[in-house]
């Protein structure tokens, strides 16, 4: 516990993985994808025989990549936990998702199906690999310093990631400096013929920098693996012994229903906040980058302030206080229309994001039993997260593609922010006073 190799290396894989969410899923390439999957001039594209909102379209192929990972990661934590091969499974899942990033960069309107492809494998390599990852913050960190781990595991990443968004928002608004001649290229040619690079250069950095991790790391075989068991029956009987186990975990179980039903909002705002910009707020390229960057580097504060607020009012109430403000944020989103005011929700989107994903993480982890189970357990964690995002995303899609307006589907998130701060209040009653998270 708390050994500093392993904590440092286990930080790095934050750093790591985190300018796939920043770059792919929130800054470039959403931006990138609605400059490719269009007709002419219109938002709608045609695939199957159906008509879809691009931004529709893509919500559904985000909710079916993490359906995928809800219904593969189960299984495969529990045999890592049987076997004592979490790390193994992290390293698979990492070159996975890296390599079909890498892949992002021969995304075209013409390969249209190939790119969604792409994009549902990038999502699903990088979801699952967070199962195993994550199902090593209690094994290397005693109980009163898993806050303060998870938000500095939180922070790195999201300096790691800002550092190179940075360097990709340079490479498209100075593109001279890496070589390349605009001619009389319009703002628009000149970011689609970039973007594929930086697509690139995040797998590089993924899959580059977490080798830090992976040696850093270590396996931890389980006494109880038997010779001759399947591994797949195995990690079956893993899955059912923490089912069994979550049944007499109240405090567990509500939070993990809580859990749910937020990340139903966090994930999906996360996912969709370039294509509001774009497509309601009508901002350019480099406004959307900008203000990805201001929630990054708002995020980092936010870590370490609701880290620091958790120690003197308890993780549920930080927690709560952190989803009022969202609640805030999606009435506020839903009024925005001008640069200055997309400005100012991405600083409150900042300043709770970080707060509520390093809290999460950690309180999740003060309420787990005494057990060997962490992937499995974590495992749970993650599907319910993904579950969240499916039916997140889901409904994000289909409210925008019946009103024909992203604003109805940003303000009816905020119903489930509202329903996970009410499971949340019912958590103190079911722990004592002492417990580390009242």
């Amino acid at each position: 516990m708390n050994d500093k190799k392993q904590l440092r290396g286990w930080y790095f894989y934050d750093w790591a993985n985190s300018s796939y969410p920043l770059v792919i899923n929130t800054a470039i390439f959403p931006i990138y994808y609605a400059a490719v999957a269009r007709t002419g001039s219109s938002n709608m594209i045609k695939l199957f025989g159906f008509t879809f909102l691009n931004s529709e379209l893509y919500s559904y192929v985000i909710a079916l990549s993490y359906l995928i990972v809800c219904c593969l990661t189960p299984v495969l934590s529990g045999i890592a936990d049987y076997s004592g091969k979490k790390k193994n499974f992290l390293q698979g899942f990492c070159y996975f998702g890296s390599l079909c990033c890498a892949l992002l960069s021969l995304f075209s309107h013409e390969n249209l199906i190939f790119g969604l492809l792409a994009v549902m494998g990038a999502s699903i390599g990088f979801s699952g690999s967070l199962v195993f990852y994550n199902g090593f913050l209690p094994e290397i960190a005693t109980p009163e310093d898993q806050d303060k781990v998870s938000a500095r595991g939180f922070a790195m990443g999201y300096i790691g990631s800002s550092i190179l968004l940075i360097a990709c928002l340079v490479a498209i608004m100075k593109p001279s400096f890496i070589g390349f001649e605009t001619g009389q290229k319009s703002e628009v040619e000149i970011f689609t013929t970039i973007a594929p690079y930086t697509f690139i250069l995040v797998a590089l950095w993924w899959v580059g920098f977490a080798q830090i991790t992976f040696r850093a790391l270590k396996n931890s075989p389980r006494s109880t693996i038997q010779k001759n068991a399947s591994m797949l029956t195995a990690g079956f009987r893993e899955l059912l012994g923490v089912w069994k186990e979550l049944q007499h975990q109240i405090p567990l179980k509500i939070f993990l229903a809580a859990f749910t039903l937020y990340s139903m909002g966090v994930q999906t705002v996360i996912l969709m906040a370039t294509f509001f910009g774009e497509q309601e707020v009508r901002l350019e390229s480099s406004d959307l980058i900008i203000t990805v960057l201001i929630i990054q580097f708002i995020a980092v504060a936010g870590s370490y302030l609701f880290s620091t607020l958790s120690s003197k009012i308890g993780n549920i109430n930080a927690l709560s206080l952190s989803l009022l403000i969202w609640v805030g944020v999606c009435i506020g989103a839903y009024f925005v229309k001008t640069i200055t005011q997309f400005f100012l929700e991405a600083a409150f989107v900042g300043l709770v994001l970080g707060g509520v994903q390093s809290l999460s993480r950690s309180t999740y982890s003060k309420l787990l039993p005494e057990t060997h189970s962490h992937a499995s357990y974590f495992s749970f964690y993650d599907i319910c997260e993904k579950t969240g995002v499916v039916f997140g995303m889901f409904a994000y899609g289909a409210i925008a593609g019946i009103t024909g307006n992203m604003r109805n589907s940003i303000t009816a998130l905020m119903v489930f922010f509202l329903a996970g701060l009410i499971l949340l209040s019912f958590i103190p009653k079911f722990t004592k006073k002492t417990a580390p998270v009242s």
